[in-house]
């Protein structure tokens, strides 16, 4: 291989795998910088705070208003509780997530990414320490530059260790969802909290380090694959951070902008300061249009309103419109903005959907369940009256947090038949009483018996009717009676 052919090669390969540039985002103002500011500190304060939220859901119930009991196999969520067999309701939960993140897109492209993503959000809390430290953009990128001294050592050093409190908070309020939060506390300062909870803590820590502190930018742009979808499901009427080039181009300088239109030639509002790729988070260049990179949070929107003002244009050659609107506008007709559209509809109609039906089977569920497991050897038994007797195994379920008492009954079967719950001696009516203890299960055998003389069908379908004794909740399972 010649000497030219592998200097090519060395070129290409450098083209190829070129390290990123750093980033650093200048600080900002303005309305759009407010808005991040305020779901910022309402998220973070749900997030951190919320596991010492008590909720009183009388005795032998945890008080935490929001708790996943994993030893107990159920969840809380204030008055919710949901138990291990009603995973459906984090299904609806899980589709509602999806279809309203499709919905945010067709109306306002990637606002989520740009305000409520959680990298975004600890992103930002990051950067607004490192700016508190260190410096705003120059600031940092001059102390990047310069040597070690005791004074660099010392800021980098206070950075890290604030971030290092953020991130070992942020891993440590996740694992109070799991536990009773004041309790955990206490055991993970006295070093009696069990290894799995330390274990998630050091690693929540180190990704909320890595990605918020160092990998920033590089989440959204490479790791995330919400940029790629979001691209394949927007429109041309879906609202996303634009520049206007109608207006703001030719761009150049005040001074020029100025001089041409004094000689009567076209000149554009931008007077290209680039504060809207200072202040990018990710380092986009929203002029040169819609890229994949932009989070779309509207930082470049404040960056050019405040130079606008400054300069004593008018604001909003950066906002959010639609690329349909600005071939609209050169055309000489006026903007439309159409919000509510078919695929808007349809998206917030299953939004309403799912959580409608979520919402009725909540209302209407049981607080008592049973379940019917009809014997497989024997299927009957032919005893020597001539009756035939099924055997099952019974479980039932109390959801409530007392004990209570159920009676069983089985409907289908003819007059005289018998029904024995074996171990059971209460009975009322020949109905089994059983109890079931406080938010738990109990397997009971049962034995139906047919009248003596009577003959039964091959097939007989029955209910098993389980009745509560003082609210009268009622709940039912179906089988089958089995004969000759």
């Amino acid at each position: 291989m010649s000497a030219d052919t592998e200097a090519t090669q060395a070129e290409h390969a450098e083209e190829w795998f070129a390290s990123a540039k750093k980033i650093y985002p200048m600080a900002v103002k303005g309305t759009f910088r407010r808005i991040k500011w305020a779901i910022l500190f309402i998220t973070l304060g749900i997030y951190y705070f919320l596991p010492f939220i008590r909720f009183d859901r009388g005795p032998n119930a945890p008080d935490q208003a929001v708790l996943v009991d994993l030893a107990g196999r159920r969840g809380y969520f204030f008055f919710i509780e949901i138990w291990p067999q009603e995973v459906y309701y984090i299904t609806g939960l899980l589709i509602i997530a999806a279809v309203a993140l499709f919905l945010m897109n067709a109306v306002a492209g990637r606002v989520w990414c740009g305000y409520l993503c959680p990298q975004t959000v600890w992103t930002d809390l990051f950067l607004y320490v490192e700016r508190k430290i260190e410096g705003d953009r120059r600031a940092r990128m001059a102390l990047d530059r310069a040597p070690w001294t005791a004074g660099k050592v010392g800021r980098r050093a206070a950075k890290h260790f604030f971030w290092l409190m953020i991130a070992w908070w942020t891993g440590g309020a996740w694992v109070l969802y799991f536990s009773d939060a004041p309790t955990l506390v206490y055991n993970l300062a006295t070093f009696q909290a069990p290894f799995s909870a330390y274990l998630w803590i050091a690693i929540l820590t180190a990704t909320t380090y890595l990605l918020a502190g160092f990998m920033r930018e590089q989440v959204c742009i490479y790791m995330c694959p919400w940029p790629r979808i979001q691209a394949a499901l927007t429109d041309e009427k879906a609202l996303n951070v634009t520049y206007k080039w109608d207006r703001g181009e030719p761009r150049g300088s005040l001074k020029q902008n100025k001089a041409l239109e004094l000689k009567g030639l076209p000149a554009g509002d931008c007077v290209d300061c680039h504060q809207c790729v200072h202040v990018c988070p990710t380092g986009v260049d929203i002029r040169k249009g819609t890229q994949l990179d932009c989070i779309q949070c509207g930082l470049c929107i404040d960056a050019c309103d405040n130079v606008m003002e400054k300069v004593g244009k008018p604001t909003g050659l950066i906002g959010y419109d639609t690329d349909e609107n600005i071939e609209r506008r050169i055309e000489g007709k006026e903007s439309v903005y159409e919000i509510v559209r078919v695929r808007t509809v349809i998206y917030a109609a299953v939004i309403a959907l799912v959580g409608g039906i979520m919402l009725f089977a909540l209302l209407t569920r049981d607080f008592a369940g049973i379940n019917v497991l009809h014997d497989r050897n024997p299927i009957f038994v032919t005893q020597t009256d001539g009756s035939i007797r099924n055997g099952y195994t019974v479980r039932l379920l109390n959801k409530r947090n007392h004990e209570r008492n159920f009676m069983l009954h089985v409907e289908g079967m003819p007059a005289g038949t018998s029904v024995e719950a074996v171990g059971i001696d209460t009975t009322f009516a020949g109905r089994p009483i059983i109890e079931v203890g406080a938010d738990t299960t109990r397997e009971v055998r049962v034995l139906v018996n047919s009248p003596a003389g009577v003959k039964m069908p091959k097939s007989t379908e029955i209910v098993f009717r389980l009745t509560e004794s003082v609210m009268g909740e009622v709940v039912t399972a179906d089988d089958y009676f089995k004969a000759p």
